[in-house]
C-alpha cells in the first residue's frame, strides 16, 4: 500500500540470506544479461517477485541495541530498532551513497540500532526494487526517501518525500511488490519545499540528483522483524 506521508516527521533467528543469483565472487555485482529482455522480468517465483539476477537486502528489527562494533561493511543485512507494534515508531536513517560502478550494491554500516546505517547503490534506471514484510504478524514499517539539504544551502529540517511505502505483516502469505518509484524519488511539497522545487526545477527529484544532498531512507519501525528488499537487474531497453 502506498500512502501520503505527514510532513516532518528476540532477536530474529538467523534467516537464510537471499543470494545474489548470477553474481560476481564478492556477491555484490549483477552478472551481465545474456540477452536483451523486457524491462521487468517475468514473475515465475510464486511470491510476487520477478525471476532473475538480484541483490538481496534484509532489514532486521531487533529489540536490543547491538553492542559489538558493527559499523563495518559487508553482508546483506542492516539491523534496526524493532520498536513496538503500537505506539510511536522508532526511526533509523539509512544513509545512501551512489556506488562507483553500475550494478554494485553494498552495506557500508550494518548497525542501525544507533540511529544510522549506510548503504550504497547505483543511480536509478538500471534496476527495480521489490520488497515484502515477514516475521511475526502485526508489525509494520514505513520507508520515506529524504535528503538533508538543498545543495549549497542548509535546509530547515530534512527534505522528505510526501509519498512513502508502508509494509504491514499480516497473517498468511506475504508477497513482494514493486516499490521502485518511492524508494528512488522524492516528491516535494511545492509550498513547504519551495526552495528545493526551485533548485531542482520541479517537484519530482530522482535519487542522487545533485540539486539535493545527503540522501537517505527514513525507516520508521513499529515491530516489523524483517523486511526483505530485492534489487533486480533491469535490461536496457
Amino acid at each position: 500500500m502506498r500512502v501520503s506521508a505527514p510532513r516532518p516527521s528476540h532477536v530474529l533467528s538467523l534467516l537464510a540470506l537471499g543470494a545474489l543469483a548470477g553474481c560476481s565472487s564478492d556477491g555484490s555485482t549483477f552478472a551481465p544479461a545474456s540477452s536483451a529482455g523486457p524491462a521487468f522480468a517475468v514473475d515465475t517465483t510464486g511470491n510476487g517477485a520477478p525471476s532473475g539476477a538480484h541483490y538481496s537486502l534484509n532489514i532486521i528489527g531487533v529489540s536490543k541495541t547491538k553492542n559489538p562494533d558493527m559499523s563495518t561493511a559487508g553482508g546483506n543485512v542492516i539491523f534496526v530498532n524493532l520498536g513496538t507494534k503500537d505506539g510511536v515508531a522508532v526511526t533509523t536513517n539509512i544513509l545512501l551513497s551512489q556506488s562507483a560502478s553500475a550494478g554494485e550494491f553494498a552495506v557500508l554500516d550494518k548497525n542501525g540500532t544507533d540511529g544510522e546505517a549506510s548503504f550504497s547503490l547505483p543511480a536509478p534506471g538500471t534496476y527495480t526494487i521489490w520488497a515484502r514484510a515477514l516475521g511475526t504478524p502485526g508489525g509494520h514499517a514505513q520507508i520515506t526517501t529524504c535528503a538533508t539539504d538543498v545543495t549549497g544551502t542548509v535546509a530547515d529540517g530534512d527534505i522528505c518525500s510526501t509519498l512513502n511505502e508502508v509494509f504491514v505483516r499480516g497473517t498468511g502469505k506475504s508477497s513482494f511488490r514493486n516499490v521502485t518509484t518511492n524508494l528512488t524519488t522524492i516528491t516535494l511539497d511545492p509550498v513547504a519545499d519551495a526552495d528545493a522545487v526551485t533548485a531542482c526545477g520541479g517537484t519530482t527529484v530522482g535519487l542522487f540528483d545533485p540539486c539535493l544532498q545527503g540522501y537517505f531512507w527514513q525507516y520508521d519501525n513499529n515491530g516489523l522483524k524483517l523486511l526483505q528488499v530485492r534489487f533486480y537487474y533491469q535490461s536496457p531497453a
